[in-house]
C-alpha cells in the first residue's frame, strides 16, 4: 500500500519544533535574568575573567620553561634563575587568582540558583491557585504539573550552572583557539573534530531522554500515588483495617521496577555511546600531541611553546566540550522548560471580565439560575440539567436530594468555580460572568463538605476566613463562640496559639466534630451577605447539631443562607426546600408542603425516619 505523501504542515512541524527548542534556550537566559538580573551581570563578569585567565597562565608558564631551558643552556647562575622565577611567580599568581575567582563564582552561582528555584516555584504556585477546578479533571494537566513540580527543585539550578559554564567555556574557547591559531590555523579545527563525537552522542540521547520522561510520567504519577496511599494520613486507617499494605507495596514495587529497567537500559546505551565518543576524541588529542612533539623535535618551536600549545589544545578541547555540553544540557532542559511554560500558559476556563461590574450590595432580587446545564469533563450525563430557580434575598434555602443529584455542583456554579455549559446565573439580573471572581466570592461565606484542616494556630484557622481583617480581631472569638468552638479551643495547651493537626511536633489534632466547628467559625468570621453550608453538621454529635441549628436563624439574620443536608430534622427549619434529582429541580416548597405532596422528598424523609427508628 502506498503511503500518503507528507503534507506541508508535516514537513514544517520538525522545523517548528527545532525553532521552539532554540527559543527555549533563550528562555533559559530570560528565566535567570527575571529572577536575579544583578547576579547575572556579576556572574557574566566573573565567568569572562575565569575564561581568560588560563591563557595568561599558559603564556607565563611557557616563558618560565623557556627561561629555564635558556638558563640551563647558558650554564645557569642566579640571574638566569631570577628570570625564570619571575615568570613562575606570575604563573602562580594567575593560578591563585583563578582559584579565588572560581570560589567567588561558586558563591554567586549558588545564590543565583536558589533565587531562580524560588522564582520558578513562585510561578508554579501562582498559576496553580489561579486555574479553575476543571483542569483537575484532566490527566494531561496532572502529567504536565507532575513533570514541572518534579523538576522545579533541581532543574533551575542546573540551568544556571549550564549558563555559567556556557559563558566561561565560550571565553576560554576563544582564548585557546586564538592562541592555537598562531601555530597552525587548522589546529583550531581539530578541536571541533575531537568534540563532535561526544556532542553527537549527548544530543542524540537528549532527544531519547525527552521522549523517555514523557513516556514514563503516568507511571511515575502512579508510583507517587501508591506512595501517598501508604504514607499519607487519608488512607492510613483503612489501609490497616483492610490489610492493603502488602497489595499497595507490591504494586508500587512493580511500577518502580518497570521505571528502573527503562531508565537503566537508556543509561547503559548512553554509557556505551559516550565510551566510543571518548575513544574517538582521545585519538584526535594524542594525534595532535604527536604532531606537536614532531614539530618540537624538529626545532619548529621551543620546549616552552610545545608545553603551552599542548596544554592550550587540551584546555581548548575542554572548553569546547564544556560549551557544547552546556548547550546539550540546556537542550535537555527543554522538557522542564516546555512543561514549565505550558503550565504558566494555561488559560483558565473561568475567564475574568475585561470591565467587571461590582457585585450588587445589598441584593434586592436575589440569585437566579436560568436554564442552567453543566457536565463534568469525562462524564456522559449532566450534573445540572436545564435548572431554573431563584434564591431570594434573606431566604434560608435547603438543598436536598439523592447523592449525585447536583447539590454541590449548584453551589460550585454559584461561586464560579465552574461556568455553566448553557444558561446563565445572575445576581440581581447581572450575569456572574460580568463580575470579578474575587468580588463575587468575597460576597459568599462557604463551609464546604471537604473543608480544610490547616496546620496553623487555632486563631489563624478562624482568621483565614477573612485575611483582610487583623488576625487579633475580637471577631475571631465571636465567630468561635457562635460555632461552638471557643470553649474547646480555650481548653488546648496554648489556647488560641496552639498549632492544630499532627503535621508538626507542637501540633494538637482535633476530632472531626471539633475540626468542623473550627471550619464553621472560619465561615462565620467571613461575615459575608450570603452563607453557604455544605453538610454543616455531618461530623457533629446530635447535641452539637441541635445547638447549631437552634441558633442558625440568629447566625443567618440579615443574610441569604443556602445549606445542603441529608438530615431532615435540620432541613425542615428552612424557609424553602429545593429537591434535586439527576440535576433537575423536581420539588420546591416548605417541609409541610413537600410532605403533603408524597413525592421524592416525602419518601426520603420517611426512609430516614425508618432508619432512625
Amino acid at each position: 500500500m502506498t503511503e500518503p505523501m507528507p503534507t506541508t504542515a508535516h514537513r514544517q512541524e520538525p522545523l517548528r519544533e527545532k525553532a521552539r527548542r532554540v527559543l527555549r534556550l533563550g528562555r533559559a537566559f530570560r528565566l535567570a535574568w527575571e529572577a536575579a538580573p544583578g547576579l547575572v551581570v556579576a556572574q557574566a563578569a566573573l565567568q569572562t575573567l575565569s575564561g581568560a585567565l588560563p591563557l595568561a597562565g599558559l603564556l607565563f608558564t611557557k616563558l618560565a620553561i623557556d627561561a629555564v631551558v635558556a638558563g640551563a643552556a647558558a650554564g645557569g647562575g642566579p640571574t638566569a634563575f631570577r628570570h625564570a622565577l619571575g615568570w613562575l611567580v606570575a604563573a602562580a599568581a594567575v593560578t591563585i587568582a583563578s582559584s579565588a575567582l572560581g570560589n567567588l563564582t561558586g558563591v554567586v552561582s549558588n545564590a543565583q540558583s536558589q533565587i531562580v528555584t524560588d522564582h520558578v516555584l513562585d510561578g508554579l504556585h501562582r498559576r496553580s491557585v489561579e486555574i479553575d477546578l476543571r483542569f483537575y479533571e484532566d490527566p494531561a494537566y496532572h502529567d504536565t504539573l507532575h513533570r514541572a513540580l518534579q523538576e522545579a527543585p533541581s532543574r533551575p539550578s542546573r540551568i544556571v550552572g549550564e549558563l555559567s559554564q556556557l559563558a566561561q567555556s565560550f571565553v576560554g574557547l576563544v582564548a585557546m583557539g586564538g592562541f592555537l591559531a598562531t601555530l597552525r590555523w587548522w589546529m583550531t579545527g581539530l578541536l571541533l573534530l575531537a568534540a563532535i563525537p561526544g556532542i553527537a552522542v549527548r544530543l542524540g540521547f537528549s532527544r531519547k531522554l525527552l521522549a523517555f520522561r514523557r513516556e514514563v510520567t503516568p507511571d511515575e504519577r502512579r508510583a507517587w500515588y501508591h506512595h501517598w496511599l501508604m504514607t499519607g494520613p487519608a488512607s492510613a486507617a483503612e489501609l490497616r483495617l483492610l490489610g492493603l499494605g502488602a497489595l499497595f507495596r507490591g504494586r508500587s514495587t512493580e511500577i518502580r521496577r518497570r521505571l528502573r529497567e527503562k531508565s537503566l537500559s537508556l543509561g547503559r546505551r548512553k554509557a556505551a555511546g559516550e565510551a566510543l565518543a571518548q575513544a574517538a576524541g582521545s585519538t584526535v588529542v594524542f594525534g595532535a600531541f604527536g604532531f606537536l612533539a614532531y614539530q618540537a623535535v624538529g626545532g619548529a618551536f621551543t620546549v616552552g611553546a610545545f608545553v603551552a600549545y599542548f596544554q592550550a589544545f587540551q584546555r581548548g578541547l575542554g572548553a569546547l566540550q564544556g560549551l557544547l555540553g552546556s548547550l546539550a544540557g540546556l537542550w535537555e532542559d527543554n522538557l522542564f522548560l516546555s512543561d514549565f511554560d505550558a503550565f504558566l500558559a494555561i488559560t483558565p476556563n473561568v475567564v475574568e471580565p475585561v470591565q467587571p461590574v461590582p457585585f450588587p450590595r445589598p441584593l434586592t432580587r436575589g440569585l437566579a439560575l436560568e436554564s442552567v446545564s453543566f457536565t463534568y469533563r469525562g462524564s456522559d450525563s449532566p450534573a445540572i440539567s436545564e435548572l431554573s430557580v431563584c434564591i431570594r434575598p434573606g431566604e434560608i434555602v435547603a438543598l436536598v436530594g439523592p447523592n449525585g443529584s447536583g447539590k454541590t455542583t449548584l453551589v460550585k456554579l454559584l461561586l464560579r468555580l465552574y461556568d455553566p455549559d448553557a444558561g446563565r446565573i445572575t445576581a440581581d439580573g447581572v450575569d456572574l460572568r460580568s463580575l470579578a471572581t474575587a468580588d463575587l466570592r468575597r460576597s459568599f461565606a462557604v463551609l464546604p463538605q471537604d473543608f480544610g484542616r490547616y496546620a496553623f494556630t487555632a486563631r489563624e484557622n478562624v482568621w483565614l476566613g477573612n485575611t483582610e481583617a487583623p488576625s487579633d480581631s475580637p471577631r475571631v472569638l465571636e465567630a468561635a463562640e457562635l460555632s461552638g468552638a471557643r470553649e474547646e479551643v480555650e481548653a488546648l495547651p496554648n489556647r488560641w496559639e496552639t498549632v492544630l493537626g499532627s503535621w508538626f511536633g507542637d501540633g494538637r489534632d482535633l476530632s472531626p466534630g471539633q475540626w468542623q466547628k473550627i471550619a464553621l467559625a472560619r465561615t462565620l468570621f467571613r461575615n459575608a451577605p450570603i452563607v453557604v453550608l455544605d453538610e454543616p453538621s455531618s461530623a457533629l454529635d446530635p447535641l452539637a447539631e441541635r445547638e447549631l441549628f437552634d441558633r442558625f436563624r440568629t447566625l443567618a439574620a440579615g443574610r441569604t443562607a443556602l445549606f445542603i443536608s441529608h438530615r431532615f430534622s435540620t432541613v425542615r427549619m428552612a424557609d424553602r426546600i429545593l429537591v434535586l434529582d439527576q440535576g433537575r429541580l423536581v420539588e420546591d416548597g416548605t417541609d409541610e408542603k413537600l410532605r403533603s405532596l408524597g413525592g421524592l422528598y416525602a419518601r426520603m424523609r420517611a426512609a430516614q425516619g425508618e432508619v432512625l427508628g
